[in-house]
């Protein structure tokens, strides 16, 4: 959630509010049950680590707009470089995209590649894993699991490809 905010900052500072509209739109009905306290939460301990700064508005003093420091940008970009998926999680991993694509800071079909790349060395591993395994085997069982997930998410990674590939025309 904290590299999410981040990256929404990155297109411009927010307020609290905006920031938690912006991912209530993202996920859909997912996101009905996000809670505003998260965001703030959230941004507390982003001011706290040094990736935001918080700054009161003068008419508003109830009101603080929040904006990426430095940090917060070499955390982002980090974060958006990584393709690592070790809980595959697609609420996530939309979020990163629809960050991506708001802060600009990436391409989204270009994530989907790189994710889609990753997934598919460790569809290789597993399937050369699977096959190694004596038939029966309980350890054969989970490694079937493990590559009919990565299958799985292969599929879903091509209907994000589709989806960001037309909003770039």
């Amino acid at each position: 959630m904290q590299e999410v905010v981040l990256a929404l900052l990155a297109k411009e500072p927010s307020y609290g509010y905006q920031l938690r509209a912006r991912l209530q739109e993202a996920l859909g009905p997912l996101g009905e049950a996000m809670n505003a306290g998260q965001i703030y939460v959230t941004l507390a301990r982003l001011d706290k680590a040094g990736l935001v700064t918080a700054e009161l508005i003068a008419d508003r003093p109830d009101r603080k707009v929040y904006a990426l420091t430095a940090a917060g940008q070499q955390r982002v970009t980090a974060w958006l470089a990584d393709v690592s998926w070790q809980k595959p999680a697609p609420a996530e991993f939309h979020l990163k995209l629809v960050a991506a694509a708001v802060s600009r800071l990436a391409d989204p079909v270009g994530l989907v590649d790189a994710q889609r790349r990753e997934l598919l060395r460790g569809l290789r591993d597993a399937q050369r894993a699977a096959l190694a395994e004596p038939d029966g085997s309980a350890a054969g069982l989970l490694l079937e699991g493990v590559v009919l997930r990565l299958q799985a998410d292969l599929r879903w990674l091509e209907a994000c490809e589709r989806h960001w590939s037309l909003r770039k025309r």
